[in-house]
């Protein structure tokens, strides 16, 4: 190895040297005492530990020895602000919790200002959780792109377009009025990603659906969807338009390589093959899917077919959480016994679908997923001290069947250091779930009053 002295050292922001380094990289290379170097808001050097320190002198050293350093997980779906709605009504079919439940108490609570400290606390739960990218769809998202960005995080962030009147948009024709303007406000931001999300094809009619995909498709990006959810939702949209919800999208122009469609539980084999073939991204959310008894996924069909597949946790009201250790967890487990084959969804390819997997459904894979010279500073440190992380044999299995959130010590992103030893450095966690809470004290005064507004 070439001798260096100090002074042909390279200066570098932050060096995280001496843990087991995950790449999730194309050759799903580790290293054992590696390291990571970031220079502003990129890597500059994935390796090891010892060729790293005689190649860099660093502002801010992260000592990651003994521990895990991976890239930071991809959270591909959301609605952060709905933290504030967190079990606020549980165990029910999809369609009544939306149309009894949730679209009323949005109705009555949801305004911009509930949207910002709502996903302020979503932000809290998710950088605590090694989250550092999310895809998001609610309203206000103006809002929701100021809290993420004060939180330090990144996001792709969906403005909701609806049929009807929602709480930010008197109609359809507003609601993509509402996102031209997020768009122009927001594109280019370094963390922001700012997209549309038209909120499924039973809410939203074909002539909505195409003019926001007309705007994604001019300004260049995301168009996210839910799409079927629920047999119930296939069937209504089979007997409206005598076709799948898949089909009808296609048919419409809709599906392509900047679309993001969520849940994709009830799939023909050919709906299958035009989401792959069109290189439309697929968001899974397992535990969601669950608790709403939606179904399961055909996600390990979808993988071997080549889909771009990444992993979600949905909103904190269905979920109830944004843990994505947990959807990593429940995903390996659930395909497991859904299609009674132990080897159906090994912990590899589940922490790829929360890493790069999740970039590539976002279509962000040049940017995210895996710790690439390159590629953008987004990465997390796992301890490995806690009892139900020793011993370790093999670290994907440890990563999916052994790691809780609660082991994240440490996140990156954009190169800036998040949080450090469980603290988060970006904002006062304590403020923030105070204020989530005295949102909750509102929430459930509404609920209580009668339509005219008594109580």
């Amino acid at each position: 190895m070439l001798e260096y002295e100090a002074t042909d050292r390279e200066d570098v922001d932050v060096l995280v040297t001496g843990g087991t380094v995950v790449t999730m990289d194309g050759d799903r290379n580790v290293y054992q005492d590696g390291a990571v170097a970031m220079k502003g808001d990129e890597i500059v050097y994935v390796g090891t530990a010892e060729e790293a320190r005689t190649l860099y002198d660093a502002k801010e050293d992260v000592d990651a020895s003994g521990k895990i350093v991976m890239p930071g997980l991809v959270n591909a779906h959301t609605h952060a602000a709905m933290s504030v709605y967190r079990g606020m009504a549980d165990d029910l079919p999809l369609m009544e919790w939306l149309q009894d439940y949730i679209f009323p108490a949005e109705a009555k609570n949801t305004n911009a200002d509930m949207v910002y400290h709502g996903t302020k606390l979503a932000c809290a739960e998710m950088i605590k959780g090694g989250t550092t990218t999310f895809c998001d769809m609610y309203y206000f998202e103006d809002q929701a792109a100021k809290a993420t960005k004060e939180a330090g995080m990144r996001a792709v962030l969906g403005e909701t377009v609806l049929d009807f009147p929602s709480p930010d948009s008197v109609d359809p024709a507003g609601g993509i009025k509402y996102a031209e303007t997020f768009i122009k406000d927001w594109k280019g931001d370094d963390l922001i990603t700012p997209a549309v999300a038209p909120h499924a094809p039973y809410t939203v009619g074909p002539q909505s659906l195409k003019a926001a995909k007309d705007l994604a498709d001019k300004e260049g990006v995301p168009y996210i969807i839910h799409l079927s959810e629920t047999q119930s939702e296939v069937e209504q949209i089979k007997e409206k338009h005598g076709k799948t919800p898949t089909e009808y999208l296609n048919s419409l122009g809709i599906l392509g390589d900047n679309v993001v469609a969520a849940h994709c539980v009830w799939l023909t084999e050919n709906e299958k093959d035009l989401l792959v073939n069109t290189g439309t991204g697929i968001a899974h959310n397992p535990e969601s899917n669950m608790k709403l008894a939606s179904g399961v996924a055909p996600i390990p069909d979808l993988m071997d077919k080549g889909g771009y597949v990444g992993l979600g946790t949905d909103g904190a009201a269905s979920n109830n959480d944004l843990d994505m250790f947990g959807e990593m967890d429940t995903t390996a487990k659930l395909h497991k016994i859904h299609s009674m084959d132990c080897t159906a969804m090994p912990a590899q390819r589940v922490v790829e679908m929360a890493t790069i997997g999740g970039a590539q459904a976002l279509h962000m894979e040049d940017k995210i997923g895996s710790l690439e010279t390159g590629k953008k500073a987004d990465l997390i440190v796992i301890g490995t001290d806690s009892a139900n992380m020793t011993p370790m044999y093999n670290v994907y299995s440890h990563i999916v069947y052994a790691a809780d959130h609660n082991d994240v010590e440490t996140s990156i992103i954009n190169g800036q250091v998040v949080m450090r030893d469980r603290e988060i450095l970006t904002m006062n966690e304590d403020a923030v779930k105070a204020k989530g809470r005295e949102i909750a004290e509102h929430v459930a005064e509404s609920l209580r009053e009668e339509p005219d507004g008594s109580s």
